[in-house]
Order: structure tokens, then C-alpha cells, then sequence
């Protein structure tokens, strides 16, 4: 038996005045994803444990089976394993968003949808004004920031303090910004600072400093000054969060040994990096954006594909949760319905013929509620499908409907437990 999770991040929502009262999964109706749950059994899970934020860094890992009081070290390590940068024993690494401020505000974590040939200048430019010694004689880097994929970039700090308190951007549209930066930790002592290593303080103090001069150095970059007299938003911010050092965990083929190799096909660096550090190969797919006019069809080819060799597969689809940031109620509808079309659809389809059976499971991350445009701590829906299993009684793949299900509410790592239990 193959094993493949197809994940919809931030599909999940709630019930809007707009529709009915229906959630998007309710009033999408999702053709295969509901013929998936009628056929196959249905559960919700809790994929975020307390003390957590609910973010996608934690509830994937999760999803995958790993207890994140053993290996969570933020966003920061994992997407730097996905763009390639080694980290050193020294190295602090924490997510770097290129974001919007007007009036004072956070108005989008993506900078107005940048995209990565311009996000590449901006970042050499902030490399070039931005990037400090540790000291003259050394010489070395003690900042630097690393270009990733359209708005999610790295910042890298030698010596930096992961006892800090950092707001992800997505969680405070149209909030004041000053209120959000960083601070250190509360509980943990500020130890003295030496040559090589910062306290919580320092590092705060250190990132607040080129949040500060970024904004007044992006402001005036040539690629502000054209959107701003085109009326467009800017990209004139960076904001860091969720930062660590480099985790240390097994390998899924170590946890499951029916799984001889696997994949992650994902256009998103974190998801990339977590899939790296999980011993799966990554697959990039031409054209594929993060965004709603991803390359659906491209995603579903390399599942299929990777499905003629590879025991377990991760297919994420980022674009559902990037509409739900952005409060736009038509667009997530959009993007459950291509994803269900264009993705789930042809997925099925190629796996209904293949000699080996394949274990199918559909479910989001967490959810994102179009009308909150964060991300909300709430047990997701998940179903489960192969040949031959016994169906329940759900009907329809949304967030009611799986309530009843067979497998109840799972938590954490028992929803990988009981997935690659099939087969």
C-alpha cells in the first residue's frame, strides 16, 4: 500500500452570514473530495498542541507525525533547509517576510503579492546596507539575509537568542505595527553578551533596529517608488518571526518502515524544509506560485508520478490559506474548487488504475477564516480513502459533516499513526 496526503493549507472555516451560514467546504460542495469522504471514513484532528501557535509550521509537522515539543525550532531552520543554506551551530535562522505598512499599519503580510525576481533585488539591497560584522577583526557576518520564494525570505544571525517574542504578520492585518515588534522573552533571564553570542535583549533590540532601517531604505528603492506612483502597494517592510536553530529529527522512513523513500511536492520553502529534514525528496513543479494560479495540473502530474516510486507522498497547496489572509471569500472558493478539479481529481483518477493501492487523505492544516484572516487553533476535517475500506456514515467532506466520522477526534501524531497503519 502507497500512502498519499494531499493538503489544503487553511481550507478550513467557519460558518459566513454570506453563504447561508455555511462554511466554504459546505457551500464549495467539492465533487471528488466529497465522493472521497462517502467513500472512505472521516475524522477531525487537532494539529496544533498546546502552547503552540497555530501556525503552518507546527501543524504540518504534526500532521507528519512528529512531536513538536521534541523537534520545533520555528519557520527560520526549516525554510533555510529548503533554499539550501547550511546552518552553522551558531546560526540563528528566522523567517523574514517583505510585508506592507500604511498608516502605521500591517495592511498584507506578502508585500502585494511580491514576487521572487523582485523580491531578489530588494534583498541584495538590503544585503548591501544591511549585512554587520560581528567585529573588524573577524570580519565575518553577523546578519544576512537570504532570498527565498516571493514574499518568505530568511534573515540569519550569528549568535542571535531564540528567546524572543515575534508577531507572524498574518495574524495582525490592518493592526499597528510599532505595538508588534519584537521583545525577548519575559521568563528568561538576560544573560551577558560575549563576542560571538547575543542575549533575548540584544537580538530584539538587534532586529528591531533593521526593521526600522529597512523600512526607510525599501521606501526609497526604485521598486517602491514606481508602485507607489502606479497607486499600488509597497513593499517596504521586513518583518522576521518565528526563528531557531537547526532541529534535530528522524526521518519518516525511520518512523515507518514500510516507507523506503517519499516526496513533498509543495511550492512553499517551509514545507519544502520540513519535507527535507523528514528525508523526503522535494519536487519542484514549473509554475507552481503559492498563490491561486498555481500550476494545479503540474502538482497532480508529479504526485502521480512520484507515486510510481515512492511509498509516501505530501502534495501541499498553498493558495487556499494566502486567500483566506486576504479576506477574499470568492477566491478561496476558487481555490477549494480548483484544488478538488484541478488536483484531487486527476490524482484519483491515475491511482484507481495503478497496480499497487494507494492510501488517500485529504485535510487542511488548520483553518483560516476568510472573515478573521488568520489562522484559528480548531480541530481540522480530514477523510481517508483506499480500496476496499469500510465506509462511514459522512456524506459530505466539511467541517460538520466529519464530525460524526468514524475515527472521531484524533490528536497530533495519531492521525499519521492510523494512516500509515492502512496497508
Amino acid at each position: 500500500m502507497k500512502h498519499i496526503i494531499i493538503l489544503g493549507d487553511g481550507m478550513a472555516d467557519h460558518p459566513v452570514e454570506r453563504l447561508g451560514g455555511k462554511t466554504l467546504l459546505q457551500y464549495a460542495r467539492p465533487e471528488y473530495m466529497n465522493r472521497l469522504a462517502k467513500a472512505g471514513r472521516c475524522g477531525r484532528l487537532v494539529t496544533v498542541p498546546e502552547g503552540f501557535p497555530p501556525g503552518s509550521e507546527v501543524a504540518n509537522t504534526a500532521i507528519l507525525g512528529y512531536d513538536l515539543n521534541k523537534v520545533y525550532e520555528g519557520r527560520g531552520p526549516l525554510e533555510a533547509a529548503s533554499i539550501g543554506y547550511e546552518m552553522q551551530p551558531n546560526d540563528f535562522a528566522i523567517r523574514c517576510n517583505i510585508i506592507t505598512l500604511e498608516n502605521g499599519k500591517i495592511i498584507t503580510h506578502n508585500g502585494g503579492n511580491l514576487q521572487t525576481e523582485d523580491a531578489r533585488v530588494l534583498i541584495d539591497y538590503l544585503n548591501e546596507h544591511l549585512a554587520k560584522p560581528i567585529n573588524e577583526r573577524e570580519g565575518c557576518e553577523r546578519v544576512k539575509f537570504i532570498c527565498g520564494i516571493q514574499y518568505r525570505h530568511l534573515l540569519v544571525i550569528k549568535g542571535g537568542n531564540k528567546h524572543i517574542v515575534c508577531a507572524p504578520p498574518h495574524d495582525h492585518p490592518n493592526e499597528p505595527w510599532r505595538p508588534l515588534l519584537v521583545k525577548a522573552e519575559s521568563v528568561v533571564s538576560d544573560s551577558i553578551a560575549d563576542t560571538h553570542h547575543l542575549s533575548p535583549a540584544q537580538t530584539a533590540s538587534l532586529i528591531n533596529d533593521l526593521i526600522l532601517r529597512s523600512q526607510e531604505l525599501l521606501t526609497h528603492h526604485p521598486y517602491n517608488l514606481a508602485k507607489a506612483a502606479r497607486g499600488e502597494r509597497q513593499a517596504n517592510s521586513i518583518w522576521p518571526w518565528s526563528g531557531g536553530y537547526r532541529p534535530s529529527m528522524q526521518t519518516l522512513m525511520e518512523q515507518y518502515p514500510q516507507v523506503k523513500t517519499g516526496a513533498v511536492i509543495s511550492a512553499v520553502d517551509l514545507i519544502q524544509g520540513i519535507g527535507k529534514y523528514a528525508g523526503l525528496r522535494i519536487i519542484k513543479v514549473p509554475g507552481a506560485t503559492g498563490l491561486a494560479d498555481t500550476n494545479y495540473e503540474g502538482k497532480a502530474q508529479a504526485a502521480i508520478d512520484a507515486l510510481q516510486k515512492d511509498d509516501f507522498v505530501f502534495v501541499h497547496v498553498e493558495a487556499t490559506d494566502e486567500a483566506g489572509h486576504d479576506g477574499d471569500l470568492e477566491l478561496k472558493l476558487k481555490a477549494i474548487d480548483y484544488l478538488d478539479q484541478r488536483l484531487i481529481k486527476p490524482i484519483l483518477e491515475a491511482t484507481e488504475q495503478m497496480q499497487e493501492p494507494v492510501c488517500i487523505a485529504v485535510l487542511p492544516d488548520h483553518p483560516t477564516p476568510v472573515e478573521q484572516r488568520i489562522h484559528v487553533n480548531e480541530p481540522v476535517p480530514f477523510l481517508i480513502y483506499h480500496k476496499g475500506i469500510e465506509p462511514d456514515a459522512v456524506e459530505h467532506y466539511d467541517e460538520q459533516s466529519c464530525v460524526s466520522g468514524s475515527y472521531g477526534l484524533l490528536r497530533l501524531q495519531e492521525f499519521m499513526q492510523a494512516f500509515m497503519s492502512i496497508g
